[in-house]
């Protein structure tokens, strides 16, 4: 995200506009937690992650009298227009602000990938980068003992970071939230792999993954896999892959986002989102955003069962 607050501040500044920062999202909107920037506030963030002006859930925000007291907020500073950068719930918040008459464009920031009509959102690139060094890595381990790990990622509903890494990763099986477990096929293709002489069984696990009754398969993935006469190992990555140094592609994607979401503002737009499609930066209306399912790649599908052979 500090890659899209850097070109919005100086993007803005060029052209001739005041930029203020708020920080802790929604809740700082509403406690007036507002502070003035300019090209020396954003100096050198572009390298980190996270966001410096920090986040915060904002419960509040959802009621009309959290709303009120963010748009007195707002009109106490001057405002003219927001850059609202985040998921869903922050892009929710953005098209509330929108329907009361503020300015807004959003950016999708949700490394997820779950934000619908855009290929990318901020974040993705550098959480799955952060993945795969952690898959090889394990794999080192997994090789000199032969064994089998279970690797569990983030992904809610929607299992882009589970697919991509398990594909980029060399993964045996991939776990998406809309996977179906079957134990006799997963203990059949742990022997076969190990009787094939391969060194080791990796398994990616979208943290979404639920059985039927709603029970978390990652353990039980780990127990089929001994039932089958072989000892697992589970790593949870968990918020690890929402830190480190942000990846190019965050970089220029962030930088690319907050100078279209400020073209956007001074041609007199709202309640639109900035959009990756077919490498060129769009804008589409914040409800058909919010409205859309976003679809997995069925040629990147397509390439996991075989090329886990």
């Amino acid at each position: 995200m500090n890659a899209c607050i850097r070109a919005v501040v100086r993007y803005g500044m060029a052209a001739g506009v005041d930029v203020l920062g708020i920080r802790r999202g929604f809740a700082g909107l509403i406690n007036n937690d507002v502070i003035e920037m300019d090209s020396r506030a954003v100096g050198g963030i572009i390298r980190f992650g996270g966001t410096v002006l920090m986040s915060a859930r904002a419960l509040e925000f959802k009621t009309e009298a959290g709303q009120q007291r963010a748009l007195e907020t707002l009109n106490a500073w001057g405002v003219e227009g927001m850059v609202v950068i985040g998921g869903d719930g922050s892009l929710n918040g953005a098209l509330a602000l929108h329907e009361h008459g503020v300015p807004v464009i959003g950016v999708p920031a949700s490394i997820d990938n779950d934000i619908g009509c855009t290929e990318m959102s901020i974040g993705v690139d550098t959480a799955l980068n952060t993945i795969l060094d952690a898959v090889d890595k394990i794999k080192d381990t997994a090789s000199a003992h032969q064994r089998a790990f279970v690797i569990e990622v983030m992904g809610r509903s929607h299992g882009y970071l589970a697919l991509m890494a398990g594909v980029a990763g060399g993964a045996e099986l991939i776990v998406l939230p809309t996977s179906k477990i079957d134990q006799s096929v997963i203990s059949k293709d742990v022997r076969a792999a190990f009787l094939r002489g391969k060194p080791h069984f990796i398994i990616i696990v979208a943290e979404g993954a639920k059985t039927e009754n709603g029970e978390t398969v990652t353990p039980i993935i780990s127990r089929i896999i001994e039932e089958a006469g072989h000892e697992p190992r589970i790593t949870v990555l968990g918020h690890v892959q929402r830190g480190g140094s942000p990846t190019a592609f965050d970089r220029l994607l962030g930088t690319r986002f907050g100078a279209a979401a400020v073209d956007r503002l001074l041609a007199g737009e709202s309640g639109k989102m900035t959009c990756l499609q077919s490498d060129r930066i769009i804008t589409v209306d914040l409800k058909e955003a919010l409205g859309t399912t976003p679809q997995l790649r069925s040629d990147i599908l397509r390439l996991a069962e075989p090329l886990a052979m």
